[in-house]
């Protein structure tokens, strides 16, 4: 199959090494490596199983390869090309581009053995982080805006820059927590408040996801045991770890992902909150923090062993407080086993 690559994290799976100026090329039985002169030392050292050329013009390069090649069709993924780049690349070709939407994340979905064990060493620092996180909060945190809770998210997560982060963390207090993907104010958490915590860290690249929603007083831990001052807040939490607890354990290989979906979502609408259930149950995880499958209510995909994806349900009422919680879970011996 001849294909082209762009992105970074597809470029890596293809080659265990990237750039962020770099393409993989793939004719026939032949691979290509091209990147620019800044990272001559690192190609050649670290790319396995393609030829490393040096090029400040990426685009002529594999225009270049690719006339040479004399093929008649090379398939792309649309997602990863802007207009400009794409541009560059078939100047002058008269050859078929086929597009094939999540090239890379379909050839990613199943995970191999090392890649597993990969994901579960990033979730199992990451949790590591969130312990080490509520001793600081505990200790340093009440009476800190969300501002300066983020960056103490920032801190546990990265031990201090030795591991990048899958994303920025989200730290929600109260009412900031109904909002999926809150971004931080000068909200400051006090005894008793409602803190979510949404965060992962990257383990030689491949990411990990976690969210925990507790009441913050001077002696919680981010378990999934939590007890809330307030009924309603009680009642939401039950019924989303109930949600969470209904898909895990039912969760079998061979289904399609939106049964998975159905399992969270029907315990919330039962418990009257469907409203208030405003996303997905999940997402693969793997290089990228969103990778196939998606587990939603519209998703045909059958879900396989050495699929990783998130099981995160959740309940957020606006003005008044948003809950989730999340998990990630891999497909083994045709059920989800938390990492």
């Amino acid at each position: 199959m001849n294909y082209i690559v762009k992105d970074e994290n597809s470029i890596y799976y293809e080659c265990g090494f990237s750039a962020d100026n770099a393409l993989f090329l793939k004719l026939g039985s032949e691979s290509f490596f091209i990147t620019d002169s800044r990272y001559t030392v690192e190609a050649q050292e670290l790319v396995k199983g393609a030829t490393v050329l040096i090029n400040g013009d990426l685009y002529a390069e594999a225009r270049t390869l690719i006339k040479k090649s004399k093929i008649k069709k090379i398939s792309y993924d649309p997602k990863e090309w802007n207009l400009f780049a794409f541009e560059m690349l078939k100047k002058d070709l008269k050859i078929n581009f086929k597009e094939v939407p999540n090239f890379s994340h379909k050839k990613r979905v199943l995970k191999s053995s090392e890649e597993l064990l990969l994901l579960k060493k990033a979730v199992k620092l990451g949790a590591k982080a969130f312990d080490d996180l509520s001793v600081l909060i505990k200790k340093h945190g009440f009476k800190q805006d969300e501002n300066m809770l983020t960056f103490m998210g920032k801190a546990m997560l990265s031990q201090k820059g030795k591991y990048e982060l899958s994303f920025d963390p989200i730290m929600a207090v109260n009412e900031n927590a109904a909002k999926p993907h809150a971004l931080p104010t000068s909200k400051k958490l006090k005894n008793n408040d409602l803190l979510l915590v949404d965060a992962g860290l990257k383990y030689k690249r491949y990411c990990s996801d976690r969210t925990r929603t507790v009441s913050a007083s001077n002696d919680f831990e981010f378990a999934y045991n939590q007890k809330f001052k307030k009924k309603k807040i009680q009642k939401a939490y039950d019924l989303v770890l109930k949600a969470h607890d209904n898909a895990i354990n039912k969760a079998r290989s061979g289904m399609k992902a939106k049964k998975i979906d159905a399992f969270t979502r029907d315990i919330i609408e039962k418990g009257g909150m469907a409203e208030y259930y405003v996303h997905s149950t999940g997402h693969g995880v793997g290089l990228d923090i969103h990778e196939m499958p998606y587990i939603s209510a519209k998703s045909e995909m059958q879900v396989e062993d050495g699929m990783v994806y998130t099981i995160e349900p959740g309940i957020y009422i606006p003005g008044e407080f948003g809950i989730r919680i999340e998990d990630m879970v891999a497909m083994e011996n045709g059920r989800a086993v938390v990492l």
